[in-house]
């Protein structure tokens, strides 16, 4: 009765029969194939020595396919019934992560490994399920070779991607992520913190009044935010200069900005003028620290330069905030 209400539309995998345990053999390494290919396609450009490593695995997974196939015909004829995994319930689904552009060299490998451990688990219990001896001895050996493969991505990669090559493409990779994120937030996260500092004690020191201070800073952080972020948009469609996606930048700049500002705006929701006005201080030292930090990890800035360069100029916008407000 319950049955009504809890079904999800899908078959159980004991409900299946020998002949629909291959074609749902069939259609998962025919699907593992196109991924490791899609893989293979994401990484060409810019890692090809990657790609070929999946290039090899597509291959391994059509050979598995064509296996299933000649003994669906030999048992059951030509004829394929169309199952696929989401038409069975609690099957492992596969997340489309290889639409994601750009592709991460280490994620893809991992995944590989973790496809291929999720096969040789399907093959194990499919033996289980079939009576067929030839049927239950391809599976079985599908299930040994997904077990010997297990780590075929990792061995592949050994072959194709020799240590030196390894470190060029993370190398690569980290400053694409330099190029994408960290430049443009850091951007943003210096404009949020130092350009709103004016404008947030200004008027602190102007109304004494928390929370009108607190509106003002709110506005200056969301207006500086949304501000920036579509000037990284417009700024540069990272096609010529290899910068990455705008919306993907546009956002990082947007929202670093947003919360630059915001840090030394949130502590006037305190109803206390001096209690706010000093922890929103500590706070923006914090920020300052934060944005010397990360131009000295990621941009390679010396210390003390960084240090010198926005410590001065947070110092002379806040000096400009107080006079202003007290003129």
């Amino acid at each position: 009765m319950f049955s009504r209400f809890f079904a999800s539309g899908k078959r159980q995998f004991s409900e299946l029969s020998e002949q629909e345990i291959l074609a749902l053999a069939i259609s998962s390494e025919e699907d593992d194939a196109r991924i490791y290919m899609a893989y293979a396609e994401g990484l060409r450009a810019d890692f090809p020595d990657s790609a070929q490593v999946f290039v090899e695995m597509a291959e391994e997974e059509n050979t598995h396919r064509n296996w299933l196939l000649d003994l669906h015909k030999t048992r059951f004829g030509d004829s394929v019934p169309l199952v696929r995994r989401d038409h069975i319930q609690g099957y492992f689904q596969r997340k489309p992560d290889w639409l994601v552009r750009p592709l991460s060299v280490e994620k893809t490998r991992k995944m590989a490994e973790e496809m291929e451990a999720q096969a040789q688990n399907f093959y194990e219990v499919a033996v289980t399920k079939c009576q067929d001896a030839d049927t239950k001895k391809l599976l079985g050996d599908l299930a040994l070779a997904e077990q010997n493969h297990a780590s075929l991505a990792h061995r592949l990669g050994l072959r194709h991607v020799p240590e030196s090559v390894q470190e060029m493409e993370t190398a690569k990779e980290h400053r694409q992520f330099i190029l994408t994120y960290v430049q443009p937030g850091l951007a943003g996260l210096m404009d949020g913190s130092v350009s709103t500092l004016a404008p947030v004690f200004a008027a602190a020191f102007a109304t004494g009044d928390t929370w009108q201070t607190f509106l003002i800073g709110l506005s200056a952080s969301i207006g500086a935010g949304i501000s920036m972020g579509f000037t990284e948009v417009a700024s540069d469609d990272g096609v010529i200069s290899g910068r990455g996606s705008p919306i993907k930048r546009g956002l990082a700049a947007g929202i670093m900005t947003t919360v630059g500002g915001l840090g030394h705006a949130l502590p006037y929701l305190i109803s206390d003028f001096w209690t706010a006005t000093i922890i929103a201080a500590i706070v923006v030292v914090i920020e300052l620290w934060a944005i010397t930090w990360i131009q000295n990890k990621y941009m390679e800035t010396p210390w003390l330069r960084a240090g010198f360069q926005v410590i001065l100029g947070g110092a002379l916008v806040f000096a400009a905030g107080v006079l202003i407000g007290n003129a």
